[in-house]
Formats: C-alpha cells, sequence, structure tokens
C-alpha cells in the first residue's frame, strides 16, 4: 500500500493563486463585458470624451485649490490664504503649470524639475535665514495685495 504524500506549503499556495488568478481573471471578463453595455450620457462617444476630459480637469482642479489653501492656511488665516491664492498671477499659473506638465510627461523632465526644485531648496537653505524669510514674506505679501 503507497503511502499519499503530504502536500507542502508552496503547493497549497500555488494551487490557491491559480484558483484566485481564474477568478480575477473572470471578474476581469465580466466587467469588460458590463462596460462595453454601459452607455455614456451622449450615443456620440467624442462627446463623452470630451464631457470626461471636463470633469477630470474641473475635479483635478477644485482638488489643486483645497490642498493648496489647506497647506497655506497652517501657516496663515484663512482669509489671507484666499487672498494669497487669488493673488497669483497668470504668469505665475501658466509657467506652474507648463513645468509640471513638463516634469509628468518624461522621464527626463521629471530629472530637470526635480533637480532644479532641489537645487532651489539647497539655495535656499544655504542662504541667511532672516533675509530669505523677509523675501519671501515680502513676495507674499505683494501677493496677497493683488488679491485684495
Amino acid at each position: 500500500m503507497a503511502r499519499k504524500r503530504k502536500t507542502t506549503l508552496s503547493e497549497k499556495v500555488a494551487d490557491s493563486s491559480a484558483e484566485v488568478g481564474k477568478k480575477v481573471a473572470v471578474a476581469v471578463d465580466d466587467t469588460k463585458a458590463a462596460l462595453d453595455k454601459a452607455e455614456g450620457p451622449s450615443p456620440n462617444p467624442m462627446t463623452n470624451l470630451i464631457l470626461t476630459d471636463l470633469l477630470l480637469r474641473g475635479g483635478g482642479q477644485i482638488m489643486r485649490h483645497a490642498v493648496e489653501g489647506a497647506l497655506l492656511s497652517t501657516k496663515f488665516d484663512k482669509t489671507r490664504a484666499k487672498r494669497i491664492m487669488k493673488g497669483r498671477s497668470l504668469t505665475q499659473t501658466l509657467v506652474s503649470t507648463a513645468v509640471a506638465r513638463f516634469a509628468t510627461r518624461s522621464v527626463p523632465g521629471a530629472i530637470i524639475v526635480g533637480g532644479a526644485s532641489l537645487a532651489k531648496l539647497l539655495y535656499d537653505r544655504n542662504q541667511d535665514k532672516r533675509a530669505a524669510r523677509k523675501a519671501g514674506d515680502n513676495a507674499i505679501a505683494k501677493q496677497e495685495a493683488k488679491g485684495k
């Protein structure tokens, strides 16, 4: 009479992971089928794409303003933080958007922007703290004055 071989832990894990993999594949196929059946707000797919893009960009902008306001509120009172945000010039907005887009579109762009940010940080830390703080406070005061 032959003895039954014990199943090792790695074999049990392999068997259960294969089962999980099959279940995940079935769930993905079911989800894809359901998405293919789902209709957007418009029968025109290009219109749906434009609407989706507008919603995502608007939501991203709202989130960015909320995060920026929250970060400024840690240092300044709420009304002053709003005035600082409102006082941002069109040039500042365009430059920050362009730099962010450049950094997120390619690895070399991310390296360049990250390196430049690090260099600016190290430069600021190397300066006299009082002078750097005074220069920053003056810049914020000017931006706040524009936002009134």
